[in-house]
């Protein structure tokens, strides 16, 4: 069985998608926990709950259950399964629908659901692909289906002819290579972002996070390794920001601390871009860092080398720390605290 899992912002327009296709027989409601009616006044119940959270942006949770092809299931059978999907993805107070689909020659499943709970809680979105992998293992041993092999995240990338030619040159081990297995490691032993920013540290690799500028999200990460700075994608897609943050706990809000401190143990400007001669990917030497535990700060390099790609990471697409904290803001929080 394969879920596809979709995060959004409207309610309506996913509900009149599904509505217009139980008006064309192609679809219909299987359970629900909320009044069905038009599409308009379904949006309403839903973020009547919604309103709990405001200032939360994506609150509709959109997941499709496919049955492998020439199996069947009946809608008895579909239902439980919606059910305990939901419930195992954190959706055990939360207002759903369950919509079975006829339009495709597999039988497959749509839930729309409310990120908020009826208590005001939010169901966490952290590492919701790996959960929902493995839920869906357990589902399909439960309801007979065939058990489908676990989808990799991506291949590693493959070493350029420079860099095999000046590992025979040199004897030693590419820094790609380095970089790609000890990124496999803190991967697999790390629960949260910090776990993964301190096993990184101790093994001397040093991660930069690419934090926009314009929404304060993290868009991108580098790593530098012996003076040497690949950028996440170019390892393979596993270790991309997007497939980094499917593996392990990460939440914006609650981690932007660790990160921005992470990020001053790493300052730099990135300047002096220019690619190595024996990789692509490779950079110049720079001068390093001595870093502590996740977040401590204890040295700061003069100057940090980045990458030649036109959309590399370069000085504007990080926030510095300590310009935030000579912000406004703080410099305002500041007086007041000397006023007390």
């Amino acid at each position: 069985m394969i879920a596809k899992q979709i995060k959004g912002k409207d309610f309506y327009g996913l509900l009149a998608y599904n509505q217009k296709k139980v008006g064309l027989g192609q679809a219909c409601v299987l359970d629900a926990n909320i009044d069905l009616g038009s599409a308009v006044d379904m949006s309403k119940e839903f973020n009547l709950v919604r309103q709990l959270r405001p200032r939360l942006g994506k609150a509709v949770y959109h997941v499709s259950l496919n049955l492998p092809p020439d199996e069947k299931m009946n809608d008895k059978n579909f239902v439980s399964m919606g059910l305990d999907y939901l419930k195992g993805m954190g959706f055990d107070y939360n207002q759903y629908i369950i919509y079975r689909h006829d339009d495709q020659s597999h039988q497959h499943i749509h839930i729309v659901a409310n990120r908020v709970k009826f208590s005001g809680d939010l169901v966490s979105d952290s590492r919701d692909y790996k959960r929902s992998e493995l839920l869906v293992r357990k589902l399909e041993q439960k309801y007979g289906l065939s058990v489908l092999p676990d989808k990799p995240l991506g291949r590693r990338a493959a070493l350029t002819q420079k860099e095999i030619e000046k590992t025979l040159r040199t004897g030693t081990t590419p820094i790609k290579v380095t970089l790609q297995n000890q990124l496999m490691e803190a991967l697999k032993h790390s629960k949260n972002i910090e776990e993964f920013i301190y096993l990184l540290q101790s093994r001397e690799i040093g991660p930069k996070f690419n934090i926009s500028k314009t929404t304060g999200r993290v868009s991108g990460v580098s790593f530098s390794y012996e003076c040497v700075i690949y950028k996440g994608s170019s390892l393979g897609r596993q270790y991309s920001w997007n497939n980094i943050i499917k593996q392990i706990d990460y939440e914006q809000i609650r981690d932007r601390a660790v990160i921005l401190q992470t990020n001053a143990a790493e300052q730099g400007d990135f300047r002096g871009i220019g690619t190595d001669k024996e990789g692509a990917g490779e950079n110049t030497k720079q001068s390093k860092s001595t870093i502590g535990r996740a977040g401590e700060i204890v040295g700061q390099p003069t100057h940090h080398l980045g990458l030649s790609e036109k959309d590399s990471l370069g000085p504007d697409s990080f926030n510095n720390y300590s310009d935030e904290l000579n912000s406004p803001l703080w410099r305002s929080r500041r007086k007041k605290g000397r006023g007390r």
